[in-house]
């Protein structure tokens, strides 16, 4: 695949927790960028992410693009089964993670997500949320659930995953399509970032940093500098000739 954009991507344990339980891509050659956000503890969570970019990281790309997001989407729903397995040979209630995706073709950019890790798209010093949160209610405090332990209908203010790989039998990844033009920029992260920044700051830090390298340090340095309460992992994406 021809180089028509740079990428970077990072992921830290954070101030708080103890293991990191994110996990990243980041695959020029495929024109393919992951962040996973593992739920589950230790040993579970960050098994679940990890599996989930290494099915997708083991990918071949030689059809088209929609080719391409059939067995993105194969391989999601083949890892959904194995941590529900895995969850009920443990004896657990979940192990389970979030994910978003980014694809690239040269006439637009693909973005796929499960839960709320999220994907922003930065152009023409604007930035937009491209992705919509799997949750219901407004989350408190930092440890993620899944709205299906416990009640089955979270009270509002419960701030629950209603959609993560690994939570259900049937798993629903969510598209969306953005516009492929020189300059844009986009970044993937797990909530440990936005838990951190606004989406004001991340739109600032994509006015001030005009590589992908940069900005991914920039993102990564400021949530380590603050509270850092979660596992901290972003990829960014900036479009090239």
């Amino acid at each position: 695949m021809s180089t028509h954009f740079q990428s970077a991507g990072a992921t830290i344990t954070g101030k708080v927790r103890k293991h990191n339980e994110d996990a990243i891509l980041v695959r020029d050659d495929l024109g393919l960028w992951v962040v996973a956000d593992g739920m589950g503890g230790h040993s579970a969570g960050d098994y679940a992410s990890h599996l989930i970019v290494e099915r997708l990281g083991a990918l071949t790309r030689t059809g088209s693009v929609f080719d391409f997001v059939e067995a993105i989407e194969d391989a999601l729903a083949q890892v959904n089964g194995e941590l529900i397995n895995a969850a009920l040979e443990r004896g657990v209630d979940i192990i389970g993670s979030t994910v978003v995706l980014l694809v690239h073709t040269k006439e637009f950019m693909l973005c796929g997500w499960v839960g709320d890790s999220r994907a922003y798209c930065f152009e023409a010093n604007h930035i937009e949320q491209v992705t919509t949160d799997h949750v219901v209610g407004v989350r408190r405090g930092d440890v993620t659930q899944f709205s299906g332990q416990g009640p089955a209908r979270p009270e509002a203010g419960a701030g629950a995953l209603t959609r993560a790989v690994g939570a259900e039998d049937l798993l629903y990844v969510d598209w969306a399509v953005a516009g492929s033009r020189r300059g844009m920029q986009f970044v993937l992260c797990s909530d440990g970032i936005n838990k951190e920044m606004s989406d004001a700051e991340i739109e600032a830090e994509c006015r001030r940093r005009h590589s992908a390298q940069e900005l991914t340090a920039s993102l990564m340095d400021i949530a380590q500098k603050r509270a850092a309460r979660d596992n901290v992992s972003a990829v960014t994406v900036r479009l090239q000739d």
